[in-house]
């Protein structure tokens, strides 16, 4: 068990025989009445967010869970399937549970993944990604009535906008949150 006050972003708690993750936190004190929080929590396994607001001093069922690194092979267009790197056992996760990972996780990297039972809670993205232009206009001179911008497809199949003078086949460097370009990366 573990005190509502005590739950921070990325705490794993079981609700209703169900597993969820805290991905929002926000500690409320109104100076009349007793200190509260705000929970905004994801289920890994369906993808459905709840909105919880408890007492700090309530009781909440935390669970234990553990990290493993897991080589991300593919996507069929309904789960994302993983590889545990220590027992090649291969683990498929709905893509509805982490749906702004999908053109972001390139194939045959790995990433460290928070595991209860035999579910993948979390999957931890770096902040940062390189990746390779795979589609790219020509750039018209000129014209930059856009701003001088223009979109690119990466290799994953991310949408970026970026300078207009990234060509095909340069790497680029991309904010996984935002999804934005950061700068041009030379070998």
């Amino acid at each position: 068990m573990i005190k509502a006050g005590q739950i921070e972003k990325g705490t794993a708690l079981l609700i209703k025989g169900q597993p969820f993750v805290c991905i929002e936190r926000e500690f409320v004190n109104p100076g009349k009445g007793s200190a509260f929080v705000r929970l905004k929590l994801k289920s890994p396994s369906t993808g459905q967010t709840l909105s919880e607001t408890m007492k700090t001093q309530d009781n909440a069922e935390d669970i234990v869970v553990r990290d493993n690194d897991c080589q991300y092979l593919f996507n069929d267009g309904e789960n994302f399937h993983f590889m545990l790197t220590e027992t090649y056992e291969q683990i498929e996760v709905p893509m509805a549970s982490f749906p702004d990972y999908q053109y972001i996780m390139k194939d045959g990297d790995t990433y460290r993944c928070t595991f209860w039972e035999e579910q993948i809670l979390d999957i931890q993205i770096p902040s940062k990604v390189v990746f390779t232009v795979a589609e790219a206009e020509e750039a018209v001179k000129g014209d930059t009535v856009q701003g001088a911008t223009k979109y690119v497809t990466t290799e994953t199949g991310l949408k970026v906008r970026v300078p207009i003078f990234i060509k095909l086949g340069e790497k680029i460097r991309v904010n996984t949150e935002t999804k934005e370009y950061l700068e041009r990366v030379n070998n």
